[in-house]
């Protein structure tokens, strides 16, 4: 008698009132921070550049800590291969597009209207930013490695909300009938917005993906935190981009229930509202109102800076003026110096929007990968989402991460889209963390995609009770086919 039909009899005999047990073929590793050397530098520099908390004491600050957090990291990684991934990280677009801005930016430095400027930013600035991404993107191994960094970039965002809420003062500044946050020698109030917003998206990712009672009681007083920072900082650019995150939340974000969406969002602006300073709800007002802003009728307000940002696209279109040679163009060839006489001393204004100074500074081409970038760490994750088992949604608690960060990451994205509308981050480290973030994302997802696929098909065993008359037979025949079986006892 062969096998197939040894089995066939046997279970005709055992009948199926019985269920059969699956049995796994690995299993799953919980979410955990990584604690190699490499990981942990990388999680130290995140931390220090997102808060900037060394600025704070004078003798950390001469020690650089960030730059030796860089050399160190790519010392050891150099050194240490074994701890990066396996794959091509330039065969992911959002690394190609940033190494196609780093060329470009290289390019406009040559073909600028000042190579030393550009040159010296490249070198002390933008090479830095350049490396630290991709140090991120080929460290991700795993979902515990991206896990690991977003932790980093979260607790950068609580230091930093922590200081603006009991270390850095408010006042009322200038002329303005509003109170804001004063004295940051981290970042300007306006710059706080970009960060944050980034940071309150990856807070909630993990506040919706992480357990334990300290862990999310930790994300939750992060993101309260973040929200009251927003306004302390007076800024009405990180007001416009903390509703649009909020509205956001309530489409991109499906790994979550609406009603704790909702109670998230309530806390946030109950968070908010407490914190806000004398002044800024009017000041915010003044958002429906942009044609009395000094911003659309000065000669360096912000229509009047977009409006020559673009005019030096059009005269530098291939090239741009060159990285970080917006300001200098204002005090060299900017249009405002015909009527010098009547405009009185000239400021070097920067360029206090993103996009213009993307396309200014590395023209059209400069312009669309930028903005390709932006938009496709938006777009990128949301179809990939749709892609996935819906099993992972609450599946493990690394298929729960994985299956969130791609709605989380572009609600991150959401954030910064707004918020650097109003301020110069083109060339600065949060788009290029995001960037290395999202492609860690894909390739852990594919790997394990691969994994799931390449993994034999489960077994089961069938459960032979010993309460019923010849259960002996019935496990020796399944044990001659070949059929794992296990003998329940009964009473």
């Amino acid at each position: 008698m062969s096998a197939s039909v040894l089995h066939q009899s046997v279970r005709m005999s055992t009948s199926t009132r019985r269920p059969h047990i699956a049995t796994a073929t690995g299993r799953d590793e919980p979410l955990q921070f990584v604690r190699d050397p490499l990981r942990i530098l990388l999680f130290l520099l995140t931390v220090l550049t997102i808060s900037q908390v060394h600025q704070h004491y004078p003798v950390l600050m001469k020690l650089r800590p960030a730059l030796l957090l860089v050399i160190g990291s790519a010392t050891y990684a150099y050194l240490n291969p074994r701890y990066l991934t396996r794959v091509n990280v330039f065969g992911v677009w959002p690394m190609r597009l940033i190494a196609a801005l780093g060329l470009l930016a290289c390019c406009s430095a040559v073909f600028g209207i000042s190579l030393g400027r550009s040159a010296s930013f490249i070198l002390n600035v933008y090479l830095k930013v350049l490396v630290y991404a991709v140090l991120l993107a080929v460290c991700v191994r795993t979902a515990r490695d991206l896990f690991t960094f977003v932790w980093g970039y979260v607790l950068g965002c609580g230091i930093l909300a922590f200081f603006s809420l009991f270390v850095f003062g408010i006042k009322r500044t200038g002329t303005a009938d509003f109170a804001r946050l004063d004295h940051l020698y981290m970042y300007d109030a306006n710059d706080l917005g970009v960060i944050m917003m980034i940071g309150l998206a990856l807070t909630l990712l993990l506040l919706a993906t992480s357990r334990g009672a300290l862990r999310r009681t930790l994300l939750l007083a992060i993101a309260l935190g973040i929200s009251a920072t927003i306004a302390r900082s007076g800024s009405r650019g990180g007001f416009v981009g903390f509703a649009t995150v909020g509205l956001a939340a309530m489409v991109l974000v499906n790994s979550v229930s609406i009603p704790r969406r909702v109670s998230i969002i309530a806390l946030s602006l109950f968070a908010l509202t407490l914190g806000a300073p004398a002044g800024y709800w009017k000041q915010m007002g003044t958002v429906l109102q942009p044609k009395e802003d000094y911003n659309y009728s000065t000669i360096d307000g912000r229509k009047a800076l977009a409006a020559r940002g673009m005019g030096y696209m059009m005269k530098y279109p291939a090239f741009g003026l060159g990285i970080n040679n917006f300001q200098r163009a204002e005090c060299t060839i900017s249009p405002k110096l015909v009527n010098l006489s009547r405009t009185g001393p000239i400021r070097c204004t920067a360029p206090h929007n993103s996009y213009v100074q993307a396309g200014s500074e590395l023209g059209v081409p400069g312009l669309v990968l930028w903005v390709g970038l932006v938009a496709g760490l938006i777009i990128s994750p949301l179809a990939l989402r749709r892609r996935l088992p819906r099993a992972w949604r609450n599946g493990t608690e690394t298929d729960r991460f994985l299956f969130a960060a791609t709605g989380f990451f572009p609600l991150a994205m959401v954030g910064f889209s707004v918020t650097s509308f109003f301020v110069s981050f083109a060339w600065l480290e949060p788009l290029y963390i995001m960037a290395a973030f999202t492609t860690g994302l894909f390739m852990v997802i594919r790997e394990r995609r691969h994994h799931v696929a390449s993994q034999p098909p489960m077994r089961t065993q069938t459960v032979v009770s010993r309460g019923r008359p010849g259960w002996r037979v019935r496990q020796s025949l399944l044990r001659l086919a070949g059929s794992p079986t296990t003998a329940m006892r009964t009473r």
